[in-house]
């Protein structure tokens, strides 16, 4: 569902546009860093989300500050490397061999 923040009055979109940077804050940075499968929504979305704010033309200064700093938080992530455990372990480490396996093995 797409907002058109251009229809509406200046005060309604200049409150829109708050709440939306302030939505974009809180949960941008935990839905990038997502869970073991990845980012739950990827930069691409946000990169879209916060360039539609710019779009409106509207932004009063704290505005475009929130957003450039949301736009370069975006650019730091993207730049950084992904920790470690996001890499693929060998097969044989992946799964430990269960208990009794491992004893029934030596008798055999």
């Amino acid at each position: 569902m797409e907002r058109t923040l251009t229809a509406l009055t200046g005060s309604t979109q200049t409150a829109l546009i708050d709440q939306d940077i302030a939505h974009i804050w809180r949960v941008m940075r935990p839905s990038l860093h997502g869970d073991l499968a990845g980012p739950i929504l990827p930069p691409t979305y946000w990169r879209k989300r916060l360039h539609q704010l710019l779009d409106t033309g509207n932004l009063s200064h704290a505005q475009l500050c929130g957003v450039d700093s949301l736009l370069l938080q975006l650019d730091e992530f993207e730049a950084s490397v992904p920790p470690a455990w996001n890499e693929l372990a060998p097969a044989a480490a992946a799964l430990p061999q269960p208990p009794h396996l491992a004893t029934a093995s030596r008798h055999i």
